[in-house]
């Protein structure tokens, strides 16, 4: 009985850690990634304007209605959670804004796609401008996954998809 009184006390005082170090971090996060392809910016545009259906998260890509004149989205991934997407600026085939436009989610904010042209192919670079509302997915976002763990996994899966392997040539520049 001892045993399990010491660790319902630790086990309390972890989520309290966890709780309290979010509390205690910002809301709102930059975090920047960039990858170079062998491909024209065009190529790179329409995947990442047009159906996200290619990337292995998003088990179904579904076109909502515009609202306000901008181009509006659904994506299910693969566990049956769904987000909703609002293109906020788009100038082809060099910069892409999209924002989350669901606001009953524990995060939001916007990614900023902009692709240069080079001699060989392009760069991508993506930013998340974004935000953690609840204190514990804060604390998970900052210390466990990372910032970056969402744009690596989309520049990976960009890579593999344009068959320049399965890891994104770049990544973190």
């Amino acid at each position: 009985m001892k045993w399990l009184v010491i660790a319902g006390i630790a086990l309390t005082g972890v989520i309290a850690i966890v709780v309290i170090t979010g509390m205690l971090l910002p809301k709102a996060h930059v975090a920047t990634r960039s990858s170079r392809l062998k491909h024209p910016p065009e190529r790179v545009w329409a995947l990442i304007a047009g159906d996200q259906s290619w990337r292995p998260t998003v088990r179904r890509y579904e076109p909502l209605p515009d609202r306000g004149g901008h181009r509006m989205w659904k994506e299910t991934d693969s566990h049956g959670n769904a987000i909703t997407f609002e293109e906020v600026e788009s100038e082809t085939p060099k910069r892409l804004v999209t924002r989350i436009a669901d606001d009953k989610l524990p995060f939001g904010g916007t990614w900023t796609y902009e692709i240069e042209p080079g001699s060989d192919g392009c760069t991508i670079r993506i930013t998340e401008n974004g935000e953690v509302y609840n204190p514990v997915f804060r604390f998970v976002s900052r210390f466990i996954m990372g910032h970056t763990a969402t744009i690596d996994a989309y520049l990976d899966a960009l890579a593999k998809r344009l068959d320049e392997g399965g890891k994104a040539n770049g990544a973190g520049m």
